[in-house]
This record gives structure tokens, sequence and C-alpha cells, in this order.
């Protein structure tokens, strides 16, 4: 899923290989998948997109936006998967999209359980799209401890802290995936409220949640998704579907995994109680 490293990620990849190149032809999806939103009729993707040139790319949150020329944009949002794949490379028998481009390579869009492929001229009218664009990102200097102070007095306080994180786009990009190690690396329970944590619980959360978004984005993402070219993220996260088996990498207890708030929560009563 595209959260925070990874929007950065594949949006930075995207400028290194791909700017100057220009789109071919556009290819509607081949199985088409009823949780796959659009901008308008994607029929008419292909005169939108067609003999456009990639001009740049930007990640915001859980956007990845390909910037083509005439104002053009390609929005992808959480939950789409993007891969570069090269002139010898076989099509896959299954996406939601795809383009091909002037020296062969051809882009690959499919979705997980659900996303968006987003293709518009100039500006789009979509509440997600315009928050992520808007609001502060944890990676700015801008997001700092006064507005990390008015994002949680802004915040009813019988509010989870997951709630609080990850809920309502008040830090878009901050989701599910990223959490898990954040809370960890805190020592903050998920479904511990608001209300329970002290000053130094919320400075030592802002202080963890700013320097690991950096760590897992200056890595290329996290291990558990991939990047343009198929390749799994540098970082190697803590708790997570791949990990939860394993003893806690601090105290050596056992990891427990529960759903939460639409997503499993993985957690160390030790090191995380819940109070």
């Amino acid at each position: 899923m595209i959260e925070i490293p990874e929007s950065q990620t594949v949006a930075r990849q995207i400028r290194e290989t791909l700017v100057g190149r220009a789109i071919t032809a556009v290819f509607n999806a081949s199985h088409p998948h009823k949780f796959t939103w659009y901008s308008g009729d994607p029929l008419e993707y292909p005169g939108l997109l067609a003999g456009r040139k990639i001009v740049g790319a930007e990640g915001r949150g859980a956007f990845i936006d390909v910037l083509l020329d005439d104002d053009i944009h390609l929005a992808l949002s959480d939950g789409m998967n993007l891969r570069l794949y090269g002139p010898e490379a076989d099509v896959p028998a299954k996406y939601q999209l795809l383009l091909t481009l002037d020296d062969g390579s051809f882009l690959v869009f499919t979705v997980a359980m659900y996303g968006g492929i987003l293709a518009f001229r100039g500006d789009l009218d979509n509440p997600y799209y315009r928050g992520a664009w808007t609001k502060c990102s944890p990676l700015e200097e801008r997001f700092d401890a006064v507005y990390f102070r008015q994002l949680w007095a802004g915040t009813k306080q019988n509010l989870s802290a997951k709630a609080f994180l990850a809920t309502e786009q008040r830090i878009p990009g901050l989701g599910n995936g990223v959490l898990q190690d954040i809370l960890f690396r805190s020592g903050i329970h998920p479904r511990r409220k608001l209300a329970t944590l002290g000053d130094s619980d919320a400075e030592r959360l802002f202080t963890t949640l700013k320097s690991l978004l950096r760590e897992m984005t200056d890595r290329g993402g996290r291990d558990t998704e991939k990047d343009l070219f198929g390749n799994v993220g540098g970082y190697a996260v803590q708790l997570s579907r791949n990990t939860y088996a394993e003893p806690c990498p601090v105290c050596g207890g056992p990891i427990v995994k529960e759903a939460y708030l639409g997503g499993a929560v993985y957690y160390c009563l030790h090191c995380q109680p819940l109070k």
C-alpha cells in the first residue's frame, strides 16, 4: 500500500528514470476491478494521455502524481501498484491500466484491494487528493512540535493512538502500515487513549514519527512494499505481517496481532502496555 515512504520513493524513481519519455499508447483494464476508481470515464484516458510526455512526478501523502505536459496529471492513490517493465518483458495478463513508452518500455497499473487511477487536466476536486497537497507532511520542517500539538489539541482525547495518527486524514499518507513501528518505537499501545498519554509520551511520539518516516523514506520505503522496479524497500519493518510470529526484537516476548479499526495491528504487551 502507498504510504509516505513509498509515494516519495516511486515519485523520485519516476523523475530519475522516466522524465522525457512519451506515452505512445494507452490500454484500458484487461481485468476490470470494481474497487478501482477513475477520474471521469477511463475510456477517455487514451485521448487524454497518448502522446503526452512525462515531465516530472511528486509524492504527497498516499498519492503519486505523474506529471505530464499540457498540465495533465496521472495520480495514483493508496492501493495502486505501479511497475516499470523493459521492452523485452512479457505483458502481465491482468492490469487496470497499461501505458507504452517511446523507448519500448511500459508501465503497468494494478490494484491490490482498492485504489484510484486519476487522470485529469489542471486541478482535481477530490478531498483526499487536495488534502495530501495542502496539509503538512511529517517530512517537512513546518511539521514541528507546535503543529503536532495543534493536531493533538484539536482531537477528542477519547480517541486511541491509532485513530489519532491514521484516521480522518490528519496526517495524509500515515496509514496502518507505517503506524506499527511508530507506535512500537514510541512504546505506545495502538488502543491507548490520548487522555492517558502525558506530555513526555506526546513528545516521544512526535519525535519518533518524524525520524522514523524520514528513515523509511531515505531507505527507499519499507521491505513490505515494492518500488517502481518491483524491488522491496530497504527499511526492515519490525512489526508487520512478515514478522509478528517472531519474538519482540526488544524484550523477546510475544507479538500480538489483532484486528482494530479496519486493519490488523501488531504490538508487544510488555513494551506497549495498555494503560
